[in-house]
């Protein structure tokens, strides 16, 4: 876990905790990433949704993300795991690289633990956002 501060919306502060108290959440409640997730909505900014810099992720973001071991592109959508379809590139918010990546703008690298050690992403892009999209509809 990083001592990064993330930034999150209180919607999305407010779903996650309802998230975590969740039957779901507590048949895999020894998972260290729920953990971490919990810890970061502890520690993080909460601002309002027309407050998010349009570089974070937030929930229902798409992003790219750069493996800086192996130097691959990937783009998912963070979403709830309801939504989740990894063949679709929805990936959970309960997933350990969707805990990873909450909060984090572009540029910043997130590592993700892995059985075998760790990997290091990079955001390269937040292709939307739907903060953003509100923001800018009329």
């Amino acid at each position: 876990m990083s001592t990064h501060k993330i930034i999150i919306t209180e919607s999305d502060r407010r779903r996650l905790t309802h998230l975590l108290t969740s039957d779901l959440t507590a048949a895999i409640q020894s998972k260290s990433y729920l953990t971490d997730l919990r810890t970061e909505l502890q520690r993080a900014e909460i601002v309002d949704a027309a407050d998010v810099p349009a570089d974070v992720i937030t929930m229902n973001s798409t992003v790219s993300l750069r493996d800086l071991d192996t130097g691959e592109l990937e783009t998912y959508t963070l979403v709830f795991p309801h939504e989740a379809n990894i063949a679709n590139s929805k990936l959970s918010i309960l997933a350990p690289i969707g805990t990873a990546i909450l909060g984090y703008r572009v540029g910043d690298v997130v590592e993700w633990r892995v059985p075998n050690g760790s990997r290091h992403l990079r955001i390269e892009e937040v292709l939307y956002q739907p903060e953003r999209e509100a923001a800018l509809q009329p």
